[in-house]
């Protein structure tokens, strides 16, 4: 079918989703078609044109187990799939640009805490390559907010220390500066100067152009960084689990409960959107009821 060859162009090439987000949104469209051709309730996915058909298929994915997320995410993306048949003219009607999807309970993020932060700092060994190198990344995920990828695919061009900032390129091809304070600026000075060119030396070729190195000199990816956090937290003896999305977390929290401004810290994160930053504002109140509990008079347990 044409339409959907034409669908996965529209969403790798004008919206540059990434490949494992086009293949999710693919499969939601054939489970749907699945459903409608066994069900016999259409007898393709241009021929849906009755509320109620909609209305079947969440029931249908209810009846299957599926979370409230998962649902929501299939009907998401049904409602992109069917406008975007609209907008070039091969139906009229999109039924699941009304249809409700069940409500997500919104989680909070999990967050690692300022002294947690200094005892994961405290616990590499600086002194070695690698120890220093970890030391650098943990640094560049709590002071700049990045992304695993947005890591993990910085090359040496996007480093603009005689600015103080980096060059970072977000998702939806984005970018975006993020400043960095002087400590930092001087630990990738001594990085990219004595401790990558040893890392480098590991491999075949000294023109890789990605700033963060693995142990066999070449590309660090989203996995070795993965590998990486899990060893400084067991070296520093904690027991939580840690994922670079933490350490982005970690990062908006501590500005917004040291009062920087919910916009400033949209523009540092690269979210399009203020309702994506607006989570961090409920975490920073939670903190600070739990400093009101412990500090005010009236909330002393005698």
């Amino acid at each position: 079918m044409s339409y959907l060859e034409d669908f996965q162009s529209y969403l790798q090439i004008e919206k540059n989703y990434a490949d494992h987000t086009v293949t999710s949104y693919l499969k939601d469209i054939h489970d749907f078609q699945t459903f409608i051709v066994k069900e016999e309730l259409a007898s393709d996915l241009l021929d849906v044109t009755r509320d109620r058909l909609g209305r079947h298929f969440l029931s249908y994915l209810d009846e299957q187990g599926m979370s409230k997320k998962t649902i929501a995410r299939k009907i998401s993306s049904l409602r992109t799939f069917y406008d975007y048949l609209m907008e070039n003219n091969h139906i009229d009607i999109n039924i699941f640009t009304n249809l409700e999807t069940p409500k997500i309970p919104k989680k909070l993020p999990q967050i690692i805490d300022d002294e947690e932060m200094n005892m994961l700092f405290e616990s590499i060994d600086r002194f070695k390559p690698l120890g220093f190198r970890n030391y650098v990344i943990l640094d560049m995920l709590f002071s700049c907010g990045l992304r695993a990828s947005e890591l993990t695919e910085m090359t040496i061009k996007d480093i603009q220390l005689d600015r103080e900032q980096i060059l970072i390129h977000g998702k939806g091809s984005k970018d975006r500066y993020v400043p960095v304070h002087a400590k930092l600026k001087e630990d990738l000075k001594q990085y990219l100067t004595y401790t990558r060119p040893i890392l480098l030396s590991k491999g075949s070729s000294s023109f890789e152009p990605h700033v963060f190195i693995n142990y066999k000199g070449s590309q660090l990816t989203v996995r070795g960084l993965q590998v990486i956090l899990k060893k400084i937290i067991k070296d520093s003896g904690e027991t939580f689990k840690i994922h670079p999305h933490m350490l982005r977390h970690a990062f908006a929290t501590t500005l917004l409960n040291h009062g920087a401004d919910l916009r400033v810290v949209q523009e540092l994160l690269g979210h399009e959107h203020l309702k994506s930053t607006q989570i961090y504002t409920h975490v920073s109140s939670e903190v600070l009821k739990e400093k009101y509990k412990t500090a005010h008079p009236r909330m002393v347990k005698k």
